[in-house]
């Protein structure tokens, strides 16, 4: 048997992987990945949460918009990927029948060959992001609705009586009211935006310029078997999320400190 020996290489790791060409796209499409989809998530979310709370009978929508959440992000990734299907053409350059919905849409606008989507960068990666966002919309309505329903009459009485109406009550008084929901809601949507890991890994397995810190950490440890990279790319990801975390933390218990 030959002894199994170990080499310290210091911070060569490190170095590798903010060097490395494909590992720095990697860690460039993870930060757009964390600014993307919380923004984008947080937006809509509220913007339904505020719908919601001016509508009546709104159990059913709720319900609709919440669901995806409770799927699993294999089984969304799975449901998207024929979606994002792209056409397979008949030698006479008409679609066939494995056309996803995506492609059906935009040839009957009038688009009539559409790109492969899944392979089309840098498309492909915000098309992964909706994924994402689409499971993430509904919890970010629900919270945030409790937090906006939450808000005293009283005091929106009183910000009405001020001349606070529309767009200047919803800035001026609602915002600031739901800002600790707010926070909440944004980092723990940008820290599951950061440990991405089953959608990238079920549509596209990281090919066609889509790879995210996770998932590579993951080939490198399990695949390729270089565990010094893999070891690395875990430390900055582990690195990462602990800022958010704490500053999750403190917000939290601010807000106890407070009430």
């Amino acid at each position: 048997l030959v002894p199994l020996t170990a080499k310290f290489v210091g911070a060569a790791n490190y170095k590798f992987a903010f060097t490395d060409p494909y590992t720095r796209g990697t860690l460039i499409r993870t930060v757009l990945w964390i600014v993307v989809v919380p923004l984008v998530t947080v937006g809509i979310g509220l913007v339904l949460a505020l719908l919601m709370d001016r509508m009546a009978y709104t159990s059913f929508f709720k319900t609709m918009i919440f669901m995806p959440n409770a799927i699993s992000f294999v089984g969304a990734s799975l449901i998207w990927e024929l979606i994002y299907n792209s056409p397979i053409y008949t030698p006479s350059g008409k679609p066939g029948s494995q056309t996803g919905l995506l492609s059906q849409i935009v040839m009957s606008l009038g688009w009539k060959h559409p790109p492969d989507w899944i392979q089309t960068p840098p498309g492909n990666t915000f098309l992964l992001m909706v994924i994402l966002i689409w499971i993430e919309v509904g919890f970010a309505m629900v919270v945030l609705g409790a937090a906006l329903k939450a808000i005293p009459d009283e005091v929106i009485e009183a910000a009405q009586v001020d001349g606070a109406t529309g767009y200047r009550l919803f800035t001026k008084v609602q915002i600031p009211m739901i800002r600790g929901t707010l926070v909440v809601v944004m980092t723990t949507v940008t820290i599951m935006s950061l440990k991405i890991f089953d959608i990238v890994r079920t549509v596209t397995n990281g090919d066609f310029q889509t790879d995210v810190l996770a998932r590579q950490m993951y080939d490198d440890l399990f695949v390729t078997f270089q565990s010094g990279r893999g070891a690395a790319l875990a430390v900055i990801l582990f690195l990462c999320v602990v800022p958010l975390v704490a500053y999750n933390i403190r917000q939290i218990r601010r807000e106890r400190a407070i009430g």
